[in-house]
């Protein structure tokens, strides 16, 4: 019989080994055939060590065997963003020139994801840099979307996105400076989970610097699934201290509940942003889910939206400009250059006071959201203003470009306030979603949240691409 335990969600997975009735070599036998089944047509997967995998999931099984401690996520199948260490392995990050970068050490995310069982599979692909909504780069070349191949599978987690959605493993891990993991996750309709920042500790031992301020406080590690339950599973097993990252916060998993029933700000437009009316759509029918599970949804005005996007350009390409743009304009490909000279020009040059002064306004900011999540616990806006974009959208002239980043402005502009975001999947001809958000460390309201849609959506089930 034809191995399809590439079917099965991670929970599934890991009972099933638990219970001894799948093997771990079982399961990524399983995975590995499928990758060997659409990888070649996808290209999500770029770096993969068949043999190695194999011996880890044997090692799982030893594990099992003499009955020592598992972890939640033993034995099942993951893959890992080609821009954190894994040992072994070239941290390439799109990047020609780093073709050659082997780590010696796991990344925090990575460790944590082993010490809970899980076994790496491979390596997903990512734009040079991880710097675009489309994942294309001249080491790597570029990867579709297993819903339709004239769309962009998002980015930069764009293999992340296309691997789990084409069942290349139930998990996958990736990141999220500017919407790289939520905007994937839209493009190939499957879920992903932006966590709060301090949430998952972040940290490459190969780096030969510390990451730009603004990347810090607006960057994290998290987890894409097909389902809520492999998502929660996947976070909680990302989130363990590492004493790498001493900026690391101990929060609960979950905190208390609100009263009920619990009050949802629903976003459906901001003044200067164009929304597209499928967008808009998809907002209404999981509002209409919401409300039917027992919330109550609420048309609210986000607070300082604009000043919020322009303040993630401010401050992220001030920081690039001076710590990282020679190397992009030196090791990056076309693309890239093009996408980074375009972003260039939606910023404000900085000088050290304008500097400040930016930093400093994102505090104004963050208390006008979190006076607004004291009245809606939650909020339920969109992923972005617009379906997902054509292959390479980001190349064509700077109108366009520009429109681009006007859509993302919901990733942006919520990328600065450390909040969580989930991107939910919904029922359809073409990749939709929305995009679910709550005060710092509450994730949990956002995964019942989307339990509450899941439910009413139907399950995510792994496709054959296009």
């Amino acid at each position: 019989m034809k191995n399809e335990l590439w079917r099965l969600s991670a929970n599934e997975l890991a009972a099933l080994i638990r219970r001894r009735e799948v093997s771990c070599r079982e399961a990524m036998q399983g995975c590995l055939e499928r990758h060997d089944a659409v990888n070649p047509r996808l290209n999500a997967v770029v770096d993969l060590h068949p043999e190695e995998a194999l011996a880890e999931a044997d090692a799982a099984d030893q594990a099992l065997a003499r009955g020592d401690a598992l972890g939640a996520l033993h034995g099942v199948p993951i893959t890992i963003k080609v821009n954190v260490d894994q040992r072994g392995f070239a941290t390439t990050n799109g990047i020609v020139a780093n073709k050659g970068l082997i780590a010696t050490q796991d990344s925090p995310v990575v460790a944590n994801l082993r010490r809970a069982g899980a076994v790496p599979l491979g390596r997903s692909n990512t734009p040079a840099f991880s710097m675009r909504w489309f994942t294309d780069n001249d080491l790597h070349g570029r990867t579709l979307n297993p819903h339709d191949a004239g769309l962009t599978p998002g980015g930069s987690s764009g293999g992340a996105s296309s691997a789990v959605a084409a069942g290349i493993g139930p998990i996958a891990h990736g990141n999220d400076q500017g919407g790289s993991i939520r905007y994937p996750a839209y493009a190939c309709g499957v879920y992903g989970l932006r966590p709060s920042v301090q949430r998952v500790p972040a940290f490459n031992p190969s780096a030969t610097a510390e990451r730009p301020p603004a990347f810090q406080i607006t960057s994290v590690q998290g987890p894409l699934a097909r389902s809520v339950a492999d998502l929660r599973l996947a976070f909680e097993a990302m989130a363990a201290r590492d004493p790498r990252d001493p900026t690391w916060a101990p929060a609960p998993f979950a905190g208390p509940t609100p009263t009920a029933p619990i009050r949802v700000g629903l976003c459906r437009r901001v003044p200067g942003f164009q929304a597209d009316p499928a967008v808009v759509a998809a907002l209404d029918q999981a509002a209409r889910w919401l409300e039917a599970a027992g919330y109550r949804v609420e048309e609210v005005e986000l607070p300082l939206f604009r000043d919020a996007h322009e303040l993630w350009f401010n401050l992220t390409l001030n920081d690039t400009r001076l710590m990282m743009g020679e190397t992009i304009l030196r090791d990056g490909d076309a693309a890239i250059q093009r996408a980074y000279r375009e972003m260039l020009a939606c910023a404000k040059e900085l000088d050290l006071r304008g500097y400040l002064e930016a930093s400093a306004s994102r505090m104004k900011i963050r208390r006008a959201w979190s006076a607004l999540f004291q009245s809606h616990p939650l909020l339920l806006m969109p992923v972005s203003w617009r379906t997902p974009f054509a292959i390479d959208e980001d190349q064509r002239d700077s109108d366009t470009i520009h429109a681009i980043f006007e859509a993302q402005s919901p990733l942006l502009a919520t990328a600065m306030l450390g909040t969580p975001g989930l991107s939910v999947p919904l029922p359809g001809k073409q990749p939709m979603g929305v995009q679910l958000m709550a005060e710092p460390f509450r994730e949990d309201l956002c995964f019942a949240a989307a339990e509450a849609i899941e439910r009413q959506a139907g399950p995510v089930r792994p496709v054959d691409p296009a």
